[in-house]
């Protein structure tokens, strides 16, 4: 059974940088289960919104509630990611001349895990049986002993973020997982993440409209620094203020 309320609760953060507010009294509340996507143009503040969540950034003020009350600030990013915060950088993260099987075995969350000891450690029955599953629901399955290097780009994304959730966050915050997929690769994407909400709130960082449409039910509309739209795509793209920020945009770029 799901558990109820938010997962993750931002009240009033402020990140300050000499002056420029990259976050301006931020509000955010993503709860248990939740695919939530989080749009604006560039300087909106999205990737700092992630880097706060997870630890990377300290904020000026304000707080930063995971779970029922666990306080974010001032853990370190390794306490962050044991408290079961798992991220998806921009550009795949993976170890190119292992395997595919390779790289998520050393990725599986084990007890006792140093580097050495990973590589040193025969995997279980149990870690083994978990690699398969999630080989399947990357759509890995066929290519386990391929060298990751060889991997496409869409492929790559899906085994890092394979390797994300071997980790068994509760929270998934992904950025930008589509730029530069082909249009098959991206439809799948929307798919693998659709199929993860079912066990991991998500928070999304995207561009692609055609994508944004394609998973998300909630819409958080991010301009500088502070939260100006949320909700269904359709009362989203409606909005006049988004549509004069993103239009307006559009205008001078083309001046």
């Amino acid at each position: 059974m799901s558990e109820r309320g938010s997962i993750i609760y931002l009240e009033g953060v402020t990140v300050d940088y000499d002056g420029f507010k990259a976050l301006n009294n931020l509000n955010f509340i993503v709860n248990y289960n939740e695919l939530r996507v989080v749009i604006g143009p560039n300087g909106a503040g999205k990737t700092t919104l992630l880097d706060v969540i997870c630890g990377k950034t300290k904020p000026a003020s304000g707080r930063v509630i995971f779970g029922k009350d666990t306080e974010l600030i001032g853990k370190r990013e390794d306490e962050i990611v044991k408290l079961g915060i798992g991220r998806k950088f921009q550009a795949p993260s993976i170890y190119a001349n292992l395997t595919v099987w390779e790289n998520l075995d050393l990725s599986v969350k084990r007890v006792s895990k140093g580097v050495l000891h990973t590589m040193l450690k025969t995997s279980t029955h149990e870690e083994q049986a978990r690699i398969g599953e999630t080989l399947e629901v990357i759509g890995l399955k066929d290519y386990a002993p391929t060298r990751a290097g060889s991997l496409s780009h869409g492929q790559k994304q899906w085994l890092e973020i394979g390797m994300v959730i071997l980790q068994d966050p509760s929270l998934l915050l992904v950025d930008e997982p589509v730029a530069g997929m082909t249009d098959r690769e991206t439809e799948q994407t929307g798919i693998l993440l659709q199929s993860l909400a079912a066990k991991h709130a998500i928070v999304v960082i995207e561009h692609d409209m055609e994508f944004v449409r394609q998973i998300a039910r909630i819409v958080t509309v991010l301009h500088e620094g502070t939260v100006i739209c949320e909700g269904p795509v359709e009362k989203v793209q409606a909005d006049a203020r988004v549509r004069e920020i993103y239009l307006g945009r559009q205008k001078v770029a083309h001046a």
